[in-house]
């Protein structure tokens, strides 16, 4: 794959380096775990670096959890509820060219909400917020800034018809699903770049079958049936390009997606036993890994570029090396979660912070800690109920003049 590296997060370029009580002009790095009962309306806030518990914060239903590009805010996504709530995750970052300051705060949950029929898809890129609503005909996009100022700023865009798909928001305009004319109830068959202001720009990218999207770098990607909607921007306008499957693959394609960090490249899954490496920049995009058994859930490591983490159905965590398209370590971390039986069945989710894997085990009401050097199980955290969802917050930063002590509001 080819090594473009990308203008990584502050969090990925300084997390690696080793944190410290705060005093004048002190290093601090501080790393947060966000976790979703599966069962329950609650999510728990768990400081990654010593596996103790911050915070327990109620909602109105349980929650899939996303966190935005600078991790500043957490949405706790409540599909059943038709509710968003709004996490501050207490870390936050302030770039000065040279370093970045770190301020470390209590994590605290929001008053203000987003309310719908089915919230759903959740994009976030640059400071901007689109939230999709499955039973409504708009999507709401505004500012994390306004957000974590308590104001609720929103602009509503129309999607024509309520439909599961997707928002992309963008400076002035959004890049948003189309439904499928027969039966909206059907996945999209494209999409379309609207401006803030409602109006259509451009002619529709036709995607059959869209579902899945993600951003790497400056490209943001939308999966189809027939290959993927790479969306960059031509000077503030999006413009869409179609990159078709390479006919060397098997028949098949990917429905979820996440983008690299620091390398641009893109993950999807392709058949139920494996997934798929596409290279955006590369004449030969897509590269399949076989995988033992079916896959469970996957993400990237937003530290460490090269490496990928899938968990199998039989119980293990895998690295996968995307330079070299392979399977690289393996450990066995829990009792097997067959994929059969319905979709959103508790089973393990994953998530990487500063030098460690997290990986939740629901059914035994625990989280797997697996430091990434030695790819083996170095300890485990007990959670109450079904932990499920888990998204990771941190990274390292200065903090100049004053001591800051992010472990005072910490619970044992």
């Amino acid at each position: 794959m080819k090594k473009r590296l990308l203008a990584a997060s502050v969090s990925a370029l300084m997390a690696g380096l080793a944190g410290m009580p705060a005093h004048a002009d002190e290093e601090v790095n501080a790393w947060r775990l966000f976790v979703a009962d599966h069962d329950k309306p609650v999510v728990t806030v768990i400081d990654a670096l010593n596996s103790s518990k911050m915070a327990t914060f109620p909602v109105k239903g349980p929650a899939n959890l996303a966190r935005s590009e600078s991790g500043a805010t957490v949405f706790a996504i409540q599909g059943s509820a038709g509710e968003v709530s709004v996490i501050s995750s207490g870390i936050a970052f302030h770039d000065h060219g040279d370093h970045a300051d770190i301020d470390v705060d209590p994590p605290r949950l929001l008053e203000l909400t987003l309310t719908g029929k089915k919230p759903g898809h959740f994009v976030e890129r640059q400071g901007k917020v689109a939230q999709w609503f499955d039973g409504e005909d708009n999507a709401e996009i505004l500012s994390e800034k306004a957000v974590l100022a308590g104001k609720k700023e929103i602009i509503r865009v129309n999607v024509v018809a309520p439909h599961h798909g997707v928002a992309v928001p963008y400076d002035r305009y959004a890049v948003v699903s189309i439904p499928n004319p027969e039966d909206a109830a059907k996945r999209p068959i494209g999409a379309r770049v609207v401006g803030l202001d409602g109006k259509k720009v451009g002619e529709d990218a036709p995607c059959p079958g869209l579902h899945g999207s993600a951003g790497s770098g400056d490209i943001f990607a939308l999966s189809c049936e027939t290959g993927l909607l790479l969306i960059s921007q031509k000077d503030d306008v999006p413009v869409i390009k179609h990159l078709p499957y390479a006919a060397s693959l098997p028949e098949g394609s990917t429905s979820t997606l996440i983008g690299g960090k620091g390398l641009q490249y893109f993950i999807g899954n392709y058949g139920p036993d494996r997934i798929i490496l596409v290279d955006p920049t590369e004449t030969d995009s897509f590269r399949l890994i076989q995988l033992p058994t079916r896959r469970v859930h996957f993400v990237v490591d937003p530290v460490r570029s090269k490496f990928a983490y899938v968990f199998t159905e039989d119980g293990k965590l895998h690295q996968i090396d995307v330079l070299k398209g392979e399977i690289s370590k393996s450990v066995t971390l829990t009792e097997p979660y067959s994929m059969d039986g319905h979709w959103n069945d508790p089973r393990p989710r994953i998530a990487v912070a500063d030098k460690q894997i997290f990986v939740t085990d629901p059914l035994k009401s625990k989280i797997d800690v697996v430091d990434v050097d030695s790819f083996k199980k170095t300890g485990e955290i007990n959670v109450a109920g079904q932990p499920f969802n888990i998204v990771a917050v941190g990274g390292s930063g200065m903090v100049h003049g004053h001591n800051h002590d992010h472990h005072n509001s910490q619970e044992k």
